[in-house]
């Protein structure tokens, strides 16, 4: 009988037939779709944006406008040009990890910041006269309604979905990394070509504001 063969088998590590993703640190705990600690916050926002609506306050919706603008444009840009390239180099079971902590957020952010500046640029436009045929710029102002339009339909028909797609995945048992990774790509894309939207959306707004 071969002692040394049994030991050698006995110490080898055992081999994985399917080539499944290594574990990823922290699996098995549980995934919140939607971070419950930032719901008051959103609520916050929307009822101020309502308030501001009802009481027909330009200064509020200006804020509301500029913030949300600001911050949507900045997150696209940031996510798309910034973000995206390092989790393309990441391991799939890094991207997991990442997703796990990052997705979350995003879930609440993007709609409340998409919901906040289109509103209150609605109202401003309609308060300022902006949305009458006769306003000298009104081409532009029509140019901007279709591209934020666009970002708006991309960031919730495409980017959202994705984004809860690998959260509903990464409640699994065993999460696919083959799958995280392709709706991973999917969700750094699209945010990708928001932010190169936001470009021109920003060349519009300089154009207006110097008019």
């Amino acid at each position: 009988m071969d002692v040394t063969a049994g030991t050698t088998q006995a110490l080898a590590p055992p081999i994985d037939p399917v080539g499944s993703v290594p574990p990823v640190a922290g699996a098995g705990r549980t995934i919140s779709v939607v971070p419950v600690r930032g719901l008051p916050i959103v609520a916050l926002v929307l009822v101020g944006l309502v308030v501001s609506i009802a009481g027909n306050w330009l200064w509020a919706l200006d804020f509301f406008h500029v913030v949300g603008g600001g911050l949507w444009t900045a997150i696209d840009l940031f996510v798309g040009l910034v973000v995206g390239p390092i989790i393309g180099r990441m391991s799939i079971p890094a991207r997991m990890e990442f997703s796990s902590r990052f997705m979350p957020k995003m879930v609440l952010l993007m709609p409340t910041l998409v919901t906040m500046t289109l509103g209150s640029g609605f109202q401003l436009a309609r308060h300022l006269g902006n949305l009458s045929s006769s306003y000298p710029h009104h081409a532009w102002i029509v140019a901007s309604f279709v591209v934020v339009g666009v970002m708006a339909v991309i960031a919730l028909g495409l980017l959202e979905p994705a984004n809860i797609a690998v959260l509903f995945e990464m409640r699994k048992p065993q999460p696919n990394g083959e799958v995280i990774g392709r709706l991973m790509k999917r969700f750094i894309y699209t945010a990708g070509i928001t932010g190169l939207m936001q470009v021109a959306t920003l060349v519009i707004m300089t154009r207006l504001a110097s008019a």
